[in-house]
């Protein structure tokens, strides 16, 4: 089978191929350019390298990996993860999934920024492989906004020390912002924002300032707000919701 060195799509209508792989949830634009490249997408039988190239959605097949790449809508999930789920597809030890949780339908959605499994809260899934790269990558500073139980009094020079940066042994980390909710018995309820979202950050980060973490919940994501969804239920994000999410990592400055 030859491969396609034009467009196959001539007459200039229709949707970057690139841009329908994002959308449909196989991965961001920047990896399915290098996809595209490697041979791996195929248009109505012929493989593709052009990065320009168009497709018609509803009349063009388009292959990845020799399977069809539907035209799906653009989905947004926010879902509370209960305590003890692991955020992964399968898990070889048995444990529950986030994905064993929601419908079937959703088993094609991407989660954005993983939480470990004894954390709590919001988690968005998606098949918009663009925005979803945009959001997780460390340069467009998106914060996210937890809630911490820990053990011990914090005082307040603790909280400056975790603004300030401490060094964990993958590198510094801080909290953009750092407060004191209220006490609880054996501890303190804190609140703090970070923009990062390294493995286990939060739980590192409190540890290291001499104040285990005994549970934790992300209550917000970028302008997403887990509000009184309950534990294991999940919503569609709202056209606005979208928006907010859009104009959070929108920057020609970012890449």
């Amino acid at each position: 089978m030859k491969n396609l060195k034009t467009n196959p799509n001539p007459e200039g209508a229709g949707v970057r191929i690139q841009k329908y792989l994002s959308r449909a949830g196989v991965a961001s634009r920047r990896e399915a350019e290098k996809l595209i490249l490697q041979g791996r997408v195929r248009v109505n039988g012929e493989v593709v390298e052009t990065l320009g190239s168009k497709i018609r959605p509803g009349k063009d097949k388009v292959e990845f990996d020799g399977k069809v790449v539907g035209g799906v809508r653009t989905r947004w999930i926010s879902f509370h993860k209960p305590p003890g789920v692991v955020t992964t597809r399968n898990d070889p030890q048995g444990r529950p999934t986030v994905y064993g949780l929601l419908p079937e339908e959703m088993d094609g959605l991407r989660y954005v920024g993983r939480l470990d499994q004894p954390t709590e809260g919001l988690l968005l899934l998606t098949n918009e492989g663009d925005l979803l790269h945009r959001l997780t990558h460390p340069s467009y500073e998106v914060e996210r906004e937890y809630q911490a139980w820990v053990k011990g009094v914090v005082k307040p020079d603790t909280l400056q020390r975790l603004q300030d940066g401490v060094q964990l042994e993958d590198g510094p980390a801080r909290a953009t912002r750092a407060r004191l909710l209220r006490p609880v018995k054996g501890g303190t309820h804190l609140a703090l924002v970070l923009q990062e979202g390294r493995k286990r950050e939060v739980r590192r980060l409190l540890e290291a300032v001499g104040h285990p973490v005994t549970r934790l919940m992300r209550v917000r994501f970028g302008p997403i707000r887990l509000g009184n969804l309950p534990a294991g239920q999940w919503r569609e994000l709202t056209n606005q919701e979208i928006r907010a999410l859009e104009a959070s990592v929108h920057s020609e400055t970012k890449s």
